[in-house]
């Protein structure tokens, strides 16, 4: 007996495996005229040729990755800069400090903030796991993400964002007014701007701001840029984007867009206690579910989408949209005319790109996005939520602490209205636990979907024209034709942009201006990622690719 013979397990080898056929396996064998033993005795395969690989294989693609290095390395670190809330507000009131331990004021603990501020400058794991935290003893999210270092595109505090408007300027007025409508027309239909009676109401406050950076007409806020950003092409059609209602062909099988959303009226942190609860860390509420899956027709149901969605899920949706041919449920968008593929007569992309790689690309970029604005949130910025500034608004009109607020939201004709409604001043909040546990600015959705739209106008043709538009029917079950100027795959991307950046605001959890430099930051970003991944293909790249930015101009991504 050899070793082999000895180790192998029993019946293991190519006569163990033939031996083990039998039954119908054997008459299939005889029914062929061959037998086990011809088949045993058949010769072996020759040993595999060795593939050549070019000797320099190595060399080139260490030189790659030098160069990427060296692009990121010569771009120098910016001049990160804040508003100055936390040395200009008393009580650190104009900063974030939601799950930290807070007195009947809502004020933040000093020690406690001191400890925030000495683990985000000393970059300790120890000093981190020694913050106080409230009563309720929910976690910080993930201070640290800003610290991590990324191989591909810029460092990520290479990347900067403008300072947040300061806590008593008119911008912020302005930004939070806005927010306390959204919260008051939350069940109001997107479709029903027009002619709302809240709508209009709301149109006309809006316009009595010094300082409102919303969109206009004529120099007017009207219903039809009511809550919208003014991204080119966003303005055109209904609010939400057809990436938003349109089913989505998922391989062999197809998604409904109709989604779990929440009852009527289901607001949250409207009372102080609640309030202060929440910013303890505490979670006293929960979820009011509509019995009835719907379309997105409202704010309220946009607010939803937005907080349980997978970060990068509406661009993984409009991807497989926009790349699925009609037969198969797409609308099979043309890919950008950058494609190297585009022309070939032998070639398709796949791996590169092609189908795979336009989706993989899109969860890359999204957690390089996350490091960039979390080093924003945590280290430069740590910009109060609103549910916390609606807490001060409180405080100052019950005459219980004079915060250095903006007369403009002062004297805003929001305020009564709620007040008649709740018996406070607070921001009523889509969720049961108001904003997450991390700084507002920027804003993490914001900064995806910026990346995320960033690579879907570089990956497919933005000119295209969305065939068949749609719209729900006002009860939000059922899809109807949409009839009005054509829509085309650019614009629609930039609105998707805005629907998911906007629908957090309308949930009372970030600010208008959080949204609008987040989107710049995530294109930044994109841009980064593009340039090093054009860098690596072996593809005619020289002539970049090229799409509309956030601002209108045309950008064009070429190598290095």
């Amino acid at each position: 007996m050899t070793k082999n013979e000895a180790t192998a397990p029993a019946g293991s080898g190519r006569r163990g495996f033939l031996g083990r056929l039998g039954g119908a396996s054997g008459v299939a064998l005889a029914a062929t005229g061959l037998t086990l033993d011809s088949l045993l005795a058949a010769p072996q395969a020759e040993a595999a040729s060795p593939v050549e690989v070019p000797g320099d294989r190595i060399a080139q693609a260490h030189a790659l990755r030098v160069q990427a290095a060296d692009r990121m390395a010569a771009v120098p670190l910016p001049n990160h800069a804040n508003n100055g809330d936390e040395v200009n507000v008393p009580h650190f009131a104009g900063n974030y400090t939601k799950a930290l331990p807070h007195d009947q004021l809502g004020h933040v603990e000093p020690a406690a903030y001191q400890q925030l501020l000495d683990a985000l400058a000393s970059q300790q794991n120890a000093e981190f796991e020694a913050i106080p935290l409230g009563p309720g003893k929910r976690l910080l999210t993930n201070p640290q993400a800003g610290l991590s270092f990324d191989s591909k595109g810029l460092d990520p505090q290479q990347f900067s964002q403008p300072p947040a408007p300061a806590f008593a300027s008119a911008e912020t007025a302005g930004e939070m007014v806005e927010l306390y409508w959204m919260a008051v027309l939350r069940d109001v239909n997107f479709l029903h701007y027009g002619l709302h009676p809240l709508a209009l109401a709301a149109v006309a406050d809006l316009n009595r701001l010094s300082d409102f950076r919303g969109p206009r007409q004529n120099g007017l806020v009207t219903p039809r840029t009511l809550f919208r950003d003014d991204l080119p092409g966003s303005l055109n059609g209904p609010y939400v984007s057809q990436f938003m209602w349109l089913d989505t062909p998922y391989g062999a099988e197809t998604i409904s867009r109709r989604m779990r959303s929440l009852l009527p009226s289901s607001d949250h942190l409207t009372s102080f206690d609640q309030w202060l609860a929440v910013q303890n860390g505490l979670v006293p509420g929960s979820d009011q579910f509509d019995p009835v899956r719907r379309y997105i027709r409202n704010g309220r149901d946009l607010a939803q989408w937005v907080h349980v969605d997978v970060l990068f899920q509406a661009y993984f949706n409009a991807c497989l949209i926009l790349g699925t041919p009609p037969a198969g449920g797409g609308i099979g968008c043309p890919v950008n005319p950058g494609n190297p593929y585009l022309g070939s007569q032998t070639q398709a992309g796949f791996g590169t790109w092609g189908g795979p790689f336009f989706k993989t690309i899109l969860c890359e970029v999204a957690t390089r996005a996350l490091k960039a604005v979390w080093y924003q949130k945590w280290f430069v910025h740590r910009r109060l939520r609103p549910e916390a500034f609606g807490g001060r608004v409180h405080l100052h009109k019950k005459g219980l602490y004079p915060y250095p607020l903006h007369q403009d939201v002062l004297r805003a004709g929001v305020l009564p209205l709620l007040h008649r409604r709740n018996g406070s001043y607070l921001l009523p909040q889509a969720f049961p636990e108001g904003s997450p546990t991390h700084p507002a600015y920027g804003a993490g959705h914001g900064t995806v979907a910026g990346a995320c739209v960033t690579l879907l106008k570089a990956l497919f043709d933005e000119s295209f024209v969305i065939p068949q538009p749609v719209v729900p029917d006002p009860s939000g079950t059922t899809l109807l034709p949409w009839s009005g100027p054509a829509l085309t795959v650019g614009a629609e991307l930039n609105k998707l942009a805005s629907n998911v950046a906007t629908g957090r605001n309308i949930a009372g959890v970030h600010w208008r201006s959080d949204a609008r430099e987040s989107l710049r930051l995530g294109e930044a970003v994109a841009i980064e990622l593009l340039r090093d991944t054009l860098a690596m293909c072996h593809e005619d790249m020289s002539q970049g690719v090229s799409f509309t930015g956030f601002d209108g101009a045309t950008i064009t991504v070429t190598p290095g």
